[in-house]
């Protein structure tokens, strides 16, 4: 029996379904994925088999124009992430169509390119009609030579299993990368921050969800089976505080409650959790937030 494992990854505009299709692929939730652009902030790997083959998908951030130093080191691990794999899929809203960034990133998997296939995924295919399907799929193909092109729903699976099975066969052979059972290649302790992060973003408008970041600070097994887990939310200003916590703490209550029941299914155990609110002014500046985020502190340099 051959065996074939390899590194896809998934790059795009912020909201083009790259998370989506991450857990889409995998079978289970192992992506932050909300209505709100830019909520994944490190690569992210969900494992995925079909057939004899393991696809390791990276979930990277998606592509713009950075602004602040943890938007550059979004945007580098991204690049990053690109540049480590073994095959690229480029995912592009069928409604939006080229854009501007679209082209930006056009340009730069020209650099890239050499010694890997790079793949088309065109997503949210229900909002158009096959004439502008079409159209798109043409003009995309003739400004790069796609190794091959899907169209999909990654919200609904249309498409999703051509395209794993086309990933499976491409993929350089090779022993697994990681155990049968293993989907995420994440410390648990970062995927229940991120879990957390998640009902934050969720419940919480405008520009606040990107002024915050949470942290797994102890996890204790315990003797019954359950765990403890303790986080924390860092938020920039004392107004924020107010916000995160809400009318006598309804908002940290509702936001704790969504958590751990993730946290309890994810696990198949029970977990009780516990968040505290902290006020960090400049916590973006600072090393070890970008550690626990996964990314790296140096790359936020402009």
């Amino acid at each position: 029996m051959t065996t074939r494992a390899g590194f896809v990854a998934l790059i795009g505009e912020p909201n083009a379904g790259k998370s989506t299709l991450t857990n889409q692929m995998v079978g289970a939730k192992v992506s932050i994925v909300t209505h709100k652009v830019q909520t994944t902030r490190a690569r992210i790997r969900g494992v995925a088999l079909e057939g004899d083959s393991q696809i390791v998908f990276v979930d990277t951030p998606g592509l713009f124009r950075p602004r602040r130093r943890l938007d550059r080191a979004m945007v580098a691990a991204a690049w990053g992430g690109a540049a480590d794999a073994d095959i690229i899929v480029l995912m592009v809203e069928a409604h939006r169509g080229i854009t501007q960034g679209v082209e930006t990133i056009l340009e730069r998997l020209e650099e890239i390119s050499t010694g890997r296939k790079i793949a088309l995924a065109i997503n949210k295919i229900d909002r158009v009609k096959s004439e502008a399907l079409l159209a798109l799929t043409k003009d995309l193909n003739e400004r790069f030579s796609f190794a091959e092109t899907f169209m999909i729903s990654a919200e609904k699976g249309h498409g999703c299993d051509t395209l794993r099975k086309w990933l499976a066969e491409e993929l350089p052979e090779g022993p697994w990368l990681y155990p049968e059972d293993q989907i995420a290649d994440l410390p648990m302790r970062m995927i229940a921050a991120e879990m957390t992060r998640e009902k934050l973003t969720l419940r919480l408008h405008q520009e606040l969800p990107y002024q915050l970041t949470v942290e797994t600070e102890s996890w204790e097994e315990r003797k019954d089976g359950s765990a403890r887990v303790d986080q924390i939310i860092y938020v920039m200003r004392d107004g924020h505080k107010g916000i995160v916590l809400g009318n006598r703490g309804e908002t940290i209550k509702a936001v704790s409650k969504a958590a751990r029941e993730e946290l309890s299914e994810f696990l198949g155990r029970k977990v009780h959790l516990f968040l505290q609110v902290k006020v960090r002014p400049n916590w973006l500046d600072e090393k070890e937030r970008y550690s626990e985020m996964g990314l790296d502190f140096s790359d936020g340099n402009a």
